[in-house]
């Protein structure tokens, strides 16, 4: 019997993008947080969660990727520490599929966050819609129908150029979060995805 699985847009999806001190989730910290759902295959950002994140070690932060998300230590000290952004997060994490662009890196630094802080991480596991992996998919029927189909490229600037959509600002988590939704909805109708199951 086929695995059951919803209509893509029957479902509620929430975009995450995280900016980080660094790539590594034991020694780098998360210094924004932005989620966006999409509802009805339609990106609602009116109903955007956007907040920067203090820090637990400021003077530890590079300066070098402090400059790079256009950040100020002073912002960063007046912004909530990340165990009080967590409760909402989760309750995205349990409402809807979680969209991530190379979601092992983003999921990496959520899994330490919740360590960090205590918590258990949500069960059942958060369904995970990972737009890298819907690009390869995308670049694997794309050589079925032409014999020198250029590769797709993994970031998330590059991917959107390649698939004709605009360019946005950089190192923004919100920008980001907006940036893979649409990405996302993209993927989706050029893999011609009808159910979930589909997408995962």
């Amino acid at each position: 019997m086929a695995w059951s699985s919803p209509p893509w847009d029957e479902v509620l999806y929430v975009a995450l993008d995280l900016e980080t001190s660094g790539l590594e989730p034991r020694g780098d910290e998360i210094l924004s947080l932005a989620m966006v759902p999409i509802r009805g295959g339609v990106i609602r950002c009116g109903e955007r969660f956007a907040s920067l994140v203090r820090p637990a070690d400021p003077a530890g932060l590079s300066q070098e990727g402090l400059r790079a998300h256009h950040l100020l230590p002073a912002d960063l000290a007046a912004a909530p520490p990340l165990a009080d952004l967590l409760p909402e997060v989760e309750r995205q994490l349990r409402a809807g599929v979680l969209v991530l662009h190379h979601a092992p890196l983003d999921l990496g630094f959520l899994r330490q966050a919740w360590r960090a802080s205590g918590r258990r991480w949500p069960r059942p596991r958060p369904q995970v819609v990972d737009t890298v992996v819907l690009l390869r998919r995308l670049e694997i029927r794309q050589r079925l129908l032409a014999p020198h189909p250029a590769p797709l490229p993994a970031s998330l600037p590059a991917a959107r150029a390649a698939l004709g959509l605009p360019a946005y600002p950089n190192h923004d988590a919100l920008i980001d979060a907006v940036a893979t939704a649409e990405l996302f909805l993209v993927l989706r109708a050029r893999l011609a995805a009808r159910r979930l199951r589909e997408l995962l």
